[in-house]
Order: C-alpha cells, then sequence, then structure tokens
C-alpha cells in the first residue's frame, strides 16, 4: 500500500509532467479550477487548485473532500502511484471504476485530452 509520502510524491510528478506537456495536453492542464484527490486506502485527500498547468497541493486533510471541488479525482494510493509512473492507463482504470472523475461536462470535455 503506498504511504501518504509516496502519494504525495506522486501528484508532485503529475504536476511536472503536466507542466511539461504540449498541445492538447498542456490547454487541458491550463485550466484554472478547484481540485481533490481523496485517497481511498488511507482515507486522505489532497486539496489545492489545477492552476497554470500545474496542480498546486495546499492542504491534506483527513478522510473524503470537506468541499466540493470543481475536479474530483477518488482512488487508492497504490493506483495514483501506477498511474504516474506509467503502469496504469487512466481510461482503462476510470472506466473499470478503479478511478473516480467528478468535474462538470465542460470540464471533462477539456480534461479528456488527458485521457
Amino acid at each position: 500500500m503506498a504511504t501518504m509520502t509516496e502519494c504525495r510524491s506522486a501528484l508532485d510528478r503529475l504536476s511536472d509532467n503536466l507542466a511539461g506537456a504540449d498541445g492538447d495536453v498542456r490547454g487541458a492542464a491550463a485550466l484554472d479550477r478547484s481540485l481533490s484527490c481523496h485517497i481511498k486506502d488511507l482515507d486522505v485527500t489532497f486539496t489545492g487548485r489545477l492552476a497554470g498547468g500545474r496542480i498546486q497541493v495546499l492542504d491534506t486533510v483527513e478522510g473524503p473532500p470537506r468541499e466540493k471541488a470543481e475536479i474530483r479525482l477518488a482512488m487508492t494510493g497504490d493506483d495514483l502511484v501506477a498511474m504516474v509512473d506509467g503502469e496504469l492507463n487512466f481510461a482503462k482504470a476510470w472506466g473499470s471504476g478503479r478511478v473516480r472523475l467528478e468535474a462538470g461536462i465542460r470540464d471533462l470535455l477539456k480534461l479528456r485530452s488527458l485521457l
């Protein structure tokens, strides 16, 4: 099971990957939205913003998110680490229910390029 430190590191690496992306991925990452990532097996939520092409983690709270972010992710720590490491395909994990992504329809349409 991935630790909280490993999950935070994975989010930082994901942020770096988004910042260095080109084309459609860069456009999708350019959104300015509140973001939460609930790590189900650790029962912890990282909250912050997707802004300027980066993920900015601002807080870590125990349990599910206290406020409804504009973009909401939920998964296990192992799945987060595996996705960032390129070992788990996001679209397949989302389609199978291993990863949950919730956002407004316009944001989902923009984020589809990340899939």
